[in-house]
């Protein structure tokens, strides 16, 4: 994983879960994960744009999940979330003339696409339910 949005929104929908459908602030959420409120109001709206949760706002606001966790696999979370390939990309751009250097792009694109892949379908196995539920 190349950010920490995954491990942050996953800890926001659980924390949702578990609060089995009353309005969560921002402020007691960023304080179970111990970052900035305004850090998780950010992948709040991220969560809202991707169906995953809804908000009240004002004084008495909050926010709860959109769904069942039942609903929501964690492939769906994660791909929400990613930014660049899990295993990154190339910075470079190698001599064309060789053997390796002119194809070698191509062929780690393929790599890590397809190692991606088998992330999100193993991911896509377990819902948030599932993984809600190890939390006691």
């Amino acid at each position: 994983m190349n950010n920490g949005r995954f491990s942050i929104a996953l800890h926001i929908l659980v924390l949702l879960d578990k609060a089995q459908g009353e309005l969560v602030s921002s402020e007691w959420l960023a304080g179970s994960i111990n970052i900035n409120p305004a850090m998780v109001r950010k992948e709040l709206i991220s969560l809202r744009q991707h169906g995953f949760v809804q908000s009240k706002e004002g004084k008495n606001g909050g926010t709860t999940l959109a769904k069942k966790a039942s609903d929501i696999s964690l492939g769906a979370i994660y791909e929400s979330v990613r930014q660049l390939s899990l295993l990154g990309h190339q910075k470079n751009t190698p001599n064309p003339r060789c053997p390796v250097g002119k194809n070698i792009n191509a062929h780690l694109d393929g790599l890590y696409n397809d190692t991606e892949r088998v992330l999100i379908d193993q991911l896509n196995k377990q819902s948030l339910a599932d993984f809600s539920a190890k939390f006691v």
